[in-house]
């Protein structure tokens, strides 16, 4: 069946009372745009829009569940996460909006708009002159996204941001430039007010399995792993011990999370990399003791982080020396 004809909508869906609670922010605010907010394949707003695209699937806890399972992280996995990104997109409508990036002191804070937006930015994790909103240093991608960023953490009830970013003066500048421009702007009308979509899900032709079809990203995959798999279950090998290719699938969805918060590292990259590295921990038997468990757990996220910072900063997971990881020396 088409996504389209499952009847999905915010209206009596988990998501309606998050959105209003994202209008009462805004009212509380003083800001009079309201944006308009609809169901399609992703976060988003159109550029030029105060449309806010959500992912349909957060319109139903089943299809919740199914999105995490097919593609192993979910963004928006509880009505907090859901606001989070909320927030973040409302600073784009709220950008579009007003045309602040037309605004010479904009453009000093946050860049160009017309800078090129480049999906596989490479950020530099606790960088003093971003604010820390969504995972993986999302605020390092674009000017649009460092504005966005630093809208929310302004929005957001209850955060002291002059507090939280009190060491990190060009942060500060960006907020309190933000909470100037916003206090200015209270009960204003909004510039511009289309709320043109894209990808309704009302449009949506494909089924469930089609739309996650393809799946997981497996070009790039790094070779030459098996000495780095070795060394971390010999170091623990014991008779009767529990399968290591089970114990790296268990770890999947909370590695993926963690991973990306961190270091920015794209969840469906890490998920290719962690089935990869289950594939040949099966292929290679082996095993690891129980009561060791969190040892080796923390083994391999130390693994998996290293070879996702090495594809964050250098585009690859192997070294400017080497196609691979080798383990040490038997």
């Amino acid at each position: 069946m088409p996504i389209r004809k499952l009847g999905l909508t915010i209206e009596n869906s988990p998501l309606e009372a998050i959105v209003n609670s994202i209008y009462a922010e805004l009212e509380a605010r003083g800001i009079r745009l309201k944006p308009r907010f609809y169901l399609s394949t992703e976060w988003g707003v159109p550029t030029g829009t105060i449309a806010v695209a959500i992912p349909f699937y957060l319109a139903s806890t089943e299809l919740t569940e199914v999105h995490g399972d097919r593609v192993g992280h979910v963004e928006g996995f509880d009505p907090h996460d859901i606001a989070r990104y909320l927030r973040h997109e409302v600073g784009h409508a709220v950008n579009y909006g007003y045309k602040l990036y037309e605004r010479t002191e904009w453009i000093e804070r946050f860049g160009s708009i017309t800078q090129p937006y480049v999906e596989d930015y490479r950020p530099v994790p606790f960088s003093e002159r971003y604010v820390v909103h969504l995972p993986g240093w999302y605020a390092q991608k674009h000017p649009d996204e460092d504005w966005a960023e630093t809208f929310a953490v302004w929005l957001t009830p209850g955060v002291d941001w002059k507090k939280r970013y009190e060491a990190w003066p060009p942060v500060i500048a960006k907020l309190a430039y933000c909470d100037r421009v916003m206090s200015a702007l209270s009960g204003k009308e909004p510039i511009v007010t289309s709320t043109e979509l894209d990808e309704d899900v009302g449009e949506i032709d494909a089924s469930i399995d089609q739309f996650y079809e393809g799946g997981l990203a497996t070009d790039e995959l790094p070779r030459g792993l098996d000495g780095a798999i070795r060394a971390i279950f010999d170091d623990f090998r014991s008779t009767g011990a529990a399968p290591a290719s089970e114990l790296l699938q268990s770890m999947e969805r909370d590695l993926l999370a963690n991973v990306y918060r961190w270091t920015g590292h794209f969840p469906e990259r890490t998920r290719a990399l962690l089935q990869f590295l289950s594939k040949r921990a099966k292929e290679l038997k082996q095993v690891y003791p129980i009561e060791r468990k969190a040892s080796v757990m923390i083994a391999v996220t130390t693994l998996v982080t290293a070879l996702a910072m090495n594809h964050v900063i250098r585009g690859t997971y192997a070294s400017e020396a080497s196609s691979g990881v080798p383990g040490p020396s038997r």
